[in-house]
């Protein structure tokens, strides 16, 4: 089985070759998808990152969230001890660049939302492989935060982030479902 870092690497070496058409294309079957899943329909907060490519847009989905009436909250973390929190986002002139590009909530303009407020915690990831094992980005800020939070969670994925089999720590939370696009590959 491979490590987790090699694994990391071939999935980003496969996710850099999608054409930006394929990008648009399977990230909009992708929020399709969601916006028919129950657990969407029914929640009224989502926890949500602000995605970057190629990782399948998030943008879209925040707003058709806002066009729905749900309220949004979207990571802000803490590198210094790796913590994160959700605060809530209305608008995206209430983010700023932080480190490597991301873009988070502004905190003088946001406010924080707990985890117990959550109807839907829609997860990002690298890699997934069934039975909901999720690969992040190498800084457990997720697996971490989901430790405190009961509710459902989703991830989206491009069909080539998906893998056989992944390393397993004891401290890796399960994604409750994962939602993949294109049907074709």
């Amino acid at each position: 089985m491979a490590d987790k870092n090699k694994l990391r690497k071939e999935v980003k070496e496969k996710l850099s070759e999608i054409t930006k058409q394929e990008y648009e294309q399977w990230s909009y079957q992708l929020a399709q998808r969601l916006y028919n899943e129950e657990s969407w329909k029914k929640a009224d907060t989502i926890g949500i990152t602000v995605s970057r490519f190629p990782e399948p847009d998030t943008l879209q989905i925040i707003r058709r969230a806002w066009e729905e009436g749900k309220r949004v909250a979207v990571p802000k973390c803490f590198p210094a001890d790796r913590k994160m929190e959700f605060r809530r986002l209305t608008s995206f002139l209430e983010l700023e660049s932080v480190y490597y590009g991301l873009l988070e909530p502004i905190e003088a303009l946001t406010e924080k939302i707990e985890p117990e407020e959550f109807g839907l915690m829609i997860v990002p990831g690298l890699a997934y492989c069934s039975g909901g094992l999720r690969l992040g980005f190498g800084g457990g800020y997720y697996d971490r935060w989901l430790a405190g939070y009961g509710g459902d969670t989703i991830s989206l994925a491009f069909r080539m982030q998906m893998v056989p089999e992944m390393p397993v720590e004891p401290h890796d939370k399960k994604i409750d479902m994962i939602i993949t696009a294109p049907d074709d590959v």
